[in-house]
């Protein structure tokens, strides 16, 4: 399921765009996991955090609901524990500038930046920015090109066509493998990897 805003409220769709559960809510995030919850000194409330439910607010107050919309739980501060944290995946890629131009490097194969060979992507775009995800060797990368915003992979192919005014930097792909994007830079919208729109 997919947030989705509806005038000022959010609400989730499903893989059609079908309205799943109506749209009332101020914040709605994808179906994913709360370690707080799992983790919850109160072990009535550790199934919520779950990747079965998804985080609401409605009213200053936040919830999880369930795949129908249902409100299962509301949020209290004694109920939420403490994150253990999975060891961090070191990333292989990463941005490299030259002459004000942004290229992808491999950190462990590069040496010599005179080199154009020792660039994964010869620098060439206006920005990049390598996307969180669970594939360190084949992430997605938010790039700029010609002033639109656009997604590509490591090996240039463009994934997400440059038409937007900017895609946002944020854990929807790592959450529900979904690019925030606007092509006016107010209505922001899901696309997902093969530029469907949600």
């Amino acid at each position: 399921m997919i947030p989705k805003k509806k005038g000022d409220s959010f609400g989730y769709v499903n893989q059609n765009g079908k309205y799943i559960i109506q749209p009332e809510y101020h914040i709605a995030v994808f179906f994913y996991e709360d370690c707080n919850l799992l983790n919850s000194p109160n072990e009535k409330v550790r199934k919520f955090g779950t990747k079965d439910f998804a985080t609401v607010e409605k009213n200053m107050i936040s919830y999880r609901i369930d795949h129908a919309g249902k409100r299962v739980y509301q949020f209290k501060d004694s109920d939420l524990g403490k994150c253990k944290f999975e060891e961090y995946k070191q990333q292989l890629f990463q941005a490299y500038v030259l002459n004000g131009f942004y290229g992808i490097i491999e950190k462990s194969k590069f040496v010599n930046a005179a080199d154009y060979r020792q660039y994964q992507i010869y620098p060439q775009y206006q920005y990049l920015y390598i996307m969180e995800g669970d594939d360190v060797a084949d992430p997605m990368i938010v790039a700029s090109n010609n002033d639109k915003f656009g997604v590509i992979d490591v090996n240039n192919k463009i994934i997400v066509p440059f038409e937007y005014s900017n895609i946002k930097r944020n854990f929807s792909w790592k959450l529900g493998k979904m690019f925030e994007v606007t092509k006016d830079g107010k209505n922001y919208y899901y696309i997902d990897a093969n530029n469907k729109t949600y």
